[in-house]
């Protein structure tokens, strides 16, 4: 009823930057909280990063003052704006979002990830 996709992941040298875009599609009534995760390989799935329907934020400790989360509410759209990278930022990266469909049923869905490279 409701996809999420991500793009614009990819391999960057440490020091660069990377935007992510993730776009929500289909039945959708009310998109409210966005968030980003990351999952490195061998580690648990972690919280990067929050945006609220209002655009409220919270962030990281690690990646305070280096991404930034962001929304369009008009494309369904949340951002991630990945500056001073580090290779400990390697990861896949997913989009998760809270949505009422238009059937008024409230649903958690994912994205299917999108892969991020920091080298050294």
């Amino acid at each position: 009823q409701v996809q999420l996709v991500e793009s614009g992941g990819g391999l960057v040298q440490a020091g660069g930057s990377l935007r992510l875009s993730c776009v929500a599609s289909g039945s959708i009534f009310s998109l409210n909280d966005m968030d980003w995760y990351r999952q490195a390989p061998g580690k648990q799935r972690q919280l990067v990063a929050t945006i609220t329907s209002g655009g409220s934020t919270n962030y990281a400790d690690s990646v305070k003052g280096r991404f930034t989360i962001s929304r369009d509410n008009a494309k369904n759209t949340v951002y991630l704006q990945m500056n001073s990278l580090k290779p400990e930022d390697t990861a896949v990266y997913y989009c998760n979002a809270r949505v009422i469909t238009t059937a008024r049923v409230h649903l958690d869905t994912w994205g299917q990830g999108t892969q991020v490279t920091v080298s050294s």
